[in-house]
């Protein structure tokens, strides 16, 4: 089943930014009319080629990138996502294969308190340069060790054997840097209008997700991985066209 971490979108008053919607797994859409499965990594359209829509969707407002010249790609996720946790082996060995003129990040989002908490733990990691190193360690004592990581303390404890100092751990965490960084992150979020995760950002113009990617289709998740990664190779032409 198709699947991904949503939320509401937010309001326009304070109070309604602090309460975002509970989160909610999505099925998968119908089982399409005539139903056979695609090859891995084929876009599932039967005229060979992603729908604008379904597959992906086209942004009304192009959002600017942070890399002048190059292609940025993004994937919106959360440490506690599920389907970010199957969808991270795909997406990271693509990255690792992308052209020169792409730049890829992740950017972690922050839809209600507890979420907002591993968002700073993100954040943090990257200012001390040490989230890609750490980031499995979390992903599995989130996913298979079902621990919380939703303070501080419990965070800095649980990174300490993983070569995170706990106490400078504790100053980022706490910095006016790492606060910023927060609030840009979520501005970037709400410019794309993030409301799920995984979703993947192809140049500030197209938007993707291994959900939209398997639309009409009841596939496992690791093809809907692939049927994602397959969308955003189409769409990297298009981004290049400007």
């Amino acid at each position: 089943m198709a699947g991904r971490c949503g939320a509401g979108r937010r309001g326009t008053t304070k109070e309604s930014k602090m309460k975002r919607r509970e989160f909610n797994t999505l099925t998968a859409l119908s089982t399409a009319a005539g139903g056979g499965l695609l090859l891995s990594g084929a876009p599932a359209q039967a005229q060979g080629g992603p729908i604008e829509g379904r597959q992906y969707q086209r942004l009304a407002k192009p959002v600017p990138g942070s890399a002048p010249g190059k292609i940025e790609v993004i994937e919106f996720f959360w440490y506690g996502c599920p389907h970010c946790y199957v969808f991270e082996p795909t997406i990271e060995a693509w990255a690792k294969q992308l052209p020169a003129d792409v730049v890829y990040r992740k950017v972690h989002v922050a839809f209600r308190a507890n979420v907002k908490i591993h968002q700073q733990m993100f954040v943090t990691l990257e200012a001390m340069g040490k989230e890609a190193q750490v980031r499995p360690a979390i992903f599995n004592a989130i996913h298979r060790g079902g621990q919380s990581l939703t303070d501080v303390d419990a965070m800095a404890k649980f990174l300490a054997p993983l070569g995170v100092d706990p106490a400078k751990f504790k100053e980022t965490y706490n910095s006016f840097t790492v606060q910023t960084r927060v609030q840009q992150a979520t501005k970037l979020q709400d410019q794309y209008n993030i409301d799920g995760v995984p979703t993947v950002a192809i140049g500030g113009r197209f938007l993707t997700s291994p959900a939209m990617a398997g639309f009409g289709l009841r596939v496992s998740e690791e093809e809907l991985g692939q049927r994602c990664i397959a969308v955003a190779n189409f769409l990297l032409p298009l981004a290049r066209k400007g």
